[in-house]
């Protein structure tokens, strides 16, 4: 059984069932196997918990505000957004024909929204593997002299620059999200019945599903509502999930909130620092307080990600993070709870409701991934890039207000200097502005800010991304163990994620970057390359695996290195866009 929207008399939509018959299904790792489509659907206005997920603490459906995090990519006609940090990919899907697709993109109210996230992800058949996962991770550090705009793979580079945030990933339980399915937490039975895209008629498409990213920001360009930082000094970090608010194959979304997202940092009291849904987010939910964990460049870390016991609320559960930083002896913690104020959106009217968001499977077994999102993953580790540019000088001023109208501050939509010029102008190219921009020294007005860093820009309001692949993280400015390692910061020494104490025995490395490039013709694969074909740097970051069994991330060819780019592998077109996917390989750490 599938499901579309139909509009009737005063853009009410209805739920039609339609029956389908079953088709087979391929699987990217081999497992094939196509299954009955599941027939149930949770109703749209109330929450039931028989049909997968706790029981919540309220079934009333909340109004959107004005002003809030409706769609993560800005888009929605009829909430403003209270800012724009980075989302959740969403996979098109090539032979659909519909508003939102289009030869394996997806486009939110007519704008492509795709970006880069190279990623590792693992696999493990162990029970627990999929919803209880310890990292450890030592945070980078940035070189000591400010940065330079001069000589694109040769400037003084920090990570503000490289990296807007690292995270890691992990797939939750929604039932009101792709495809609006029940969804049972901590349970293998979730998964699709097939990656690939589209969904064939009769192919079970997946439980619904969200998206974890549990961001770190680097240091340096602040204030976080409308920049990057925290301050200019510490990392702090978030629990970001975001929702898909569409049926299966994207037959139908709601534009007024294709992508919801629930924020919330991550705090040494573990209370949000305002309303964290997608319906009430203010400008205290993206403003750190005195209770923000902050954490030091260089701190060695131990995070935990888990299902756990909700305080005070009787046979509730939900996602929880913890960080403990060995440093300082610091931590926080932060819950994806009802009682925290998270909540599920309703694909209807873009009301939410209460809601525990809890881990979606039991394994981190192959099929076991967020169905509507590009990256395939359930436990994965990644490092989000294409969003900064350096710049000499800044031209075409406006204030934020007309983006985020909670927000007065002044910014810039073109980038001038060296990165901006070593490739065409942004007229011949997909990209139709730069901003936001800000400039070295700028401490933002009323927000009394520390000076920022660099002039540079963001390129995340006219479009989600550097599309032209000329900014810094498309240049030798990583990490590195070779010539100029000075001008570099030092590289994130991550170690093998454990589950229970037990490692992952296979990992995979993906990355979405052909998505972005105006040169990839999916699905001829000739044009879907990293480095991008049309980047002037010819450079695209790497991971490398050390004899000490520490992941790091860059230019380090120090290690085992799988190839450098060649080990994002290539696309594969039976998946339906054009994500690059290296082989599923043994891991020799465990």
């Amino acid at each position: 059984m599938s499901v579309r929207w139909v509009i009737l008399r005063r853009s009410r939509l209805v739920r039609v069932l339609v029956t389908a018959t079953a088709a087979g299904g391929l699987a990217l790792s081999g497992v094939a196997g196509a299954s009955a489509a599941h027939t149930a659907k949770p109703a749209p206005t109330i929450y039931k918990a028989e049909a997968g997920g706790s029981p919540q603490t309220a079934k009333a459906w909340t109004t959107p505000n004005a002003v809030g995090g409706l769609d993560c990519n800005g888009m929605s006609p009829t909430q403003k957004a209270i800012n724009i940090k980075v989302c959740t990919d969403i996979k098109g899907m090539t032979g659909v024909k519909s508003n939102f697709t289009k030869d394996g993109r997806f486009y939110d109210n007519g704008r492509y929204i795709g970006h880069d996230e190279p990623i590792v992800r693992y696999f493990s058949g162990r029970t627990g593997s999929g919803n209880n996962v310890t990292w450890h991770e030592t945070l980078g550090t940035d070189p000591a002299a400010a940065p330079t705009v001069t000589t694109p793979g040769q400037d003084v580079t920090h990570y503000v620059e490289l990296t807007v945030a690292p995270w890691f990933g992990m797939a939750l339980c929604n039932p009101f999200s792709y495809p609006l399915l029940p969804c049972t937490p901590g349970s293998d039975a979730n998964a699709p019945a097939t990656i690939n895209a589209p969904v064939p008629a009769g192919v079970y498409p997946g439980a619904g599903s969200s998206f974890l990213e549990m961001q770190f920001y680097p240091p340096g360009m602040a204030p976080f509502i409308d920049n990057v930082s925290c301050d200019n000094t510490h990392w702090c970090a978030s629990l970001h999930i975001n929702d898909a608010e569409c049926t299966t194959n994207f037959a139908s979304c709601n534009n007024n909130c294709i992508e919801p997202t629930n924020f919330a940092f991550i705090q040494t009291n573990g209370v949000p620092t305002g309303p964290p849904s997608p319906q009430l987010a203010n400008n205290a939910t993206n403003t750190p307080n005195a209770n923000t964990l902050l954490m030091n460049s260089g701190d060695h870390l131990v995070i935990h990600m888990s299902d756990a016991a909700v305080p005070g609320q009787t046979g509730q559960r939900a996602l929880k993070l913890t960080i403990n930083d060995l440093t300082t002896g610091q931590s926080g913690f932060m819950q994806a709870s009802a009682k925290n104020g998270f909540m599920a959106t309703n694909i209807q009217d873009c009301s939410g409701t209460p809601f525990n968001y809890q881990p979606e499977y039991s394994t981190a077994g192959p099929n076991n991934i967020v169905p509507w999102a590009a990256d395939q993953i359930d436990i994965a580790t990644q490092f989000e890039i294409g969003h900064f540019e350096g710049c000499t000088s800044l031209t075409k001023p406006f204030n934020v207000h007309k983006v985020f109208p909670t927000v007065n501050d002044q910014t810039f939509n073109r980038c001038n200097g060296p990165y901006e010029s070593s490739t065409s102008a942004d007229s011949t190219t997909p990209e139709a502005g730069d901003a936001l921009c800000y400039p070295a020294g700028d401490t933002h007005g009323a927000f009394h800010t520390p000076p920022n860093i660099v002039t540079g820009c963001l390129n995340n309001i006219f479009q989600n991304g550097d599309l032209d692949f000329d900014g810094s993280p498309y240049w030798p400015d990583w990490p590195t163990n070779g010539t100029n390692a000075g001008l570099f910061p030092t590289t994130f020494l991550q170690a093998q994620p454990t589950t229970n104490g037990v490692g992952y025995p296979q990992f995979q490395f993906q990355t979405d970057a052909a998505l972005s490039e105006a040169s990839c013709a999916f699905p001829n694969a000739s044009g879907c390359t990293v480095p991008p074909p049309g980047g002037p740097g010819k450079f695209y970051p790497f991971w490398t695996l050390t004899s000490s069994c520490d992941w790091e991330f860059g230019n380090m060819t120090n290690g085992n290195a799988f190839g450098e780019q060649a080990q994002y592998g290539s696309i594969v077109p039976a998946v339906g866009y054009p994500q690059l996917f290296g082989p599923i390989m043994t891991n020799p750490c465990t």
